[in-house]
């Protein structure tokens, strides 16, 4: 199995190309946008020494679904998906902040918890709860955009002081985030599914906000199971979930979470295969369809190909 861990097209009217921690975004007449999701995995923001095949197609084919299934929400800049490991679309100038949505105490926030803190980002949260339970309303907890390093925690007041977003367009951000976390919600509900929390990224193009980059997708979301939640949550048991969490939780038995100066564990083949199977697993529950692994050929051609061809139509 090939995993697509850098690209370096030439596409005609290419003015820019962007190399993030996953996907690799080539601008063309810095009016359009090839988004390639590739193979790369990061954790604690970040990129691990190896690649994870399927991982790319599996995260673009959520997203555009997901996005396909909020445009009544909120425009997004998708127009196209002229392979199944890339997203056309609209030029947008991002927002230097993610809009992060909670529904449970999960995660960064339960870490932050145990230390005693009872806010996070100035959003209050209530005393005498426990790891993984539902907050009596999702909270926005933002963080800032980096395009080096670690993105940090931000308030919305630390937002609208540094002039990050305007105040019209953040209550904007806010209102889009909530309600494409109630439509997700009961996307997962319908896949006996909970979503858990997430992030959405927005951007800008002739002045109106679109929802960009991904949606819903396990690199972005936390999701449990429904069945059997509150049996556990009773019981003081682990929730099971389905997200890169678990890739997050062997690298910390490992000894490395993305402290400076750390260098991560290199990956066996076993435990490759095993992140593939549980991406394509992953696919299958959130989506309800069948995953259909791509044929095994030369992929990068194959996107090359792909992309010439929506270009030049």
């Amino acid at each position: 199995m090939q995993a697509i861990t850098k690209t370096n097209f030439k596409f005609p009217g290419q003015t820019k190309l962007y190399e993030g921690k996953v996907r690799d975004v080539y601008t063309i007449n810095n009016e359009q946008m090839l988004m390639v999701v590739t193979d790369r995995i990061s954790a604690f923001d970040i990129v691990l020494p190896r690649g994870i095949p399927y991982k790319g197609q599996v995260l673009n084919q959520i997203a555009a679904k997901f996005l396909d299934a909020t445009a009544d929400i909120v425009p997004n800049w998708k127009t196209a998906s002229p392979d199944p490991m890339v997203t056309a679309g609209i030029f947008c100038e991002p927002f230097k902040v993610e809009m992060v949505i909670r529904g449970y105490l999960t995660g960064h926030a339960w870490r932050e918890y145990k230390k005693g803190k009872r806010s996070l980002c100035g959003v209050p949260m209530p005393e005498g709860m426990t790891e993984n339970e539902r907050f009596p309303e999702p909270i926005i907890t933002p963080t800032t955009k980096e395009d080096v390093g670690h993105d940090e925690d931000i308030s919305r007041e630390d937002i609208l002081a540094h002039g990050l977003v305007s105040k019209n367009d953040y209550v904007k951000l806010e209102d889009y985030t909530r309600a494409l976390f109630q439509r997700g919600t009961e996307m997962a509900e319908k896949m006996g599914l909970i979503l858990v929390d997430t992030k959405y990224e927005f951007g800008k193009a002739d002045g109106k906000i679109y929802l960009i980059d991904e949606i819903h997708t396990p690199d972005s979301s936390r999701y449990f199971y429904k069945g059997g939640y509150e049996e556990r949550q009773a019981a003081g048991q682990p929730q099971k979930q389905l997200s890169k969490e678990f890739v997050r939780e062997w690298l910390m038995e490992k000894g490395f979470n993305g402290q400076a100066g750390q260098c991560p564990p290199e990956i066996p083949d076993d435990f490759v295969q095993q992140v593939s199977d549980r991406y394509i697993e992953l696919f299958e529950k959130i989506t309800g369809e069948k995953f259909i692994k791509t044929p095994d050929e030369n992929i990068l051609e194959r996107i090359e190909r792909n992309c010439l061809q929506f270009l030049t139509n």
